[in-house]
């Protein structure tokens, strides 16, 4: 009977932000693969310095928690891009390596958004999770994407992301993010991020409750492989204090891709 009520209240309170080390600490801007070509991104995301108790029974800790997942991305026109995240898999020196689960994407853009001063999307999440994931075992995210190039190399993207757990309007959390970045050349770019989570629509969380972070980030646009690797630091008693993030990316099947060819 304790086990149920523990989980009953994890299931109807609101959870702190960042239950989990995070899979994706990315900001989205708008772009997508090209018609036919496949894409991979591999994100690997380490809390050095994080929360050391579960936010529910059962969940991971983020301290010293290591998590990643590979990103398949599929260009299905101009204004349309698949997505497949498997597997999504997490280490912690409690319980050592565990897959934690799945999600498919589906990234709906304006045609062309690269080349335009205004760029904007939706992109919409479907996961399945594993128990210590998440509270719940289907879960969903709704991620606008709205930018603005300006000068010669500046740039500045918001996502307003809302994550769905399928239980009504008000119960959607509001965890946005966000990207102001400059262009060095054509090679390197330069960032600063943000990742925040306020709490449930309806009732948003006391300020020290709430997790926000800022990230430095840097991105190198390599011809077969870019790597783009932030570190970030906690600004609320509620969030993780140093983290790192490391993505590769490449293009599998496009001109210069790993797997031209085959």
């Amino acid at each position: 009977m304790r086990r149920l009520l523990l989980t009953l209240a994890a299931t109807l309170l609101p959870l702190p932000a960042l239950a989990t080390p995070g899979d994706e600490i990315q900001v989205y801007t708008g772009g997508v693969m090209p018609v036919g070509e496949v894409g991979l991104t591999w994100h690997n995301n380490f809390t050095l310095n994080g929360e050391k108790t579960p936010d529910f029974p059962g969940a991971l800790a983020n301290h010293h928690a290591y998590a990643s997942v590979t990103e398949f991305a599929l260009g299905v026109t101009d204004w349309f891009e698949a997505g497949l995240y498997l597997p999504l898999y997490s280490h912690t020196p409690a319980e050592g390596l565990q897959f934690d689960g799945f999600k498919l994407r589906a990234l709906f853009v304006q045609p062309g958004n690269e080349e335009k001063d205004f760029y904007y999307g939706v992109n919409f999440e479907f996961s399945w999770n594993e128990p210590r994931w998440d509270a719940q075992t289907n879960t969903g995210e709704i991620r606008p994407i709205i930018g603005w190039r300006f000068g010669d190399s500046w740039s500045f993207t918001a996502n307003p992301i809302l994550d769905n757990t399928y239980k009504g309007f008000n119960r959607l959390t509001f965890a946005p993010s966000m990207r102001l970045d400059k262009a060095l050349n054509e090679t390197w770019t330069v960032a600063v991020e943000s990742y925040s989570e306020f709490g449930e629509l309806r009732n948003f969380l006391p300020g020290d409750q709430q997790s926000h972070q800022l990230w430095a980030v840097a991105d190198y646009t390599g011809e077969r492989v870019s790597v783009e690797f932030g570190v970030g630091a906690g600004l609320t008693p509620a969030s993780d204090q140093f983290a790192i993030k490391l993505m590769l990316i490449s293009d599998l099947t496009g001109e210069h891709g790993l797997f031209r060819g085959l």
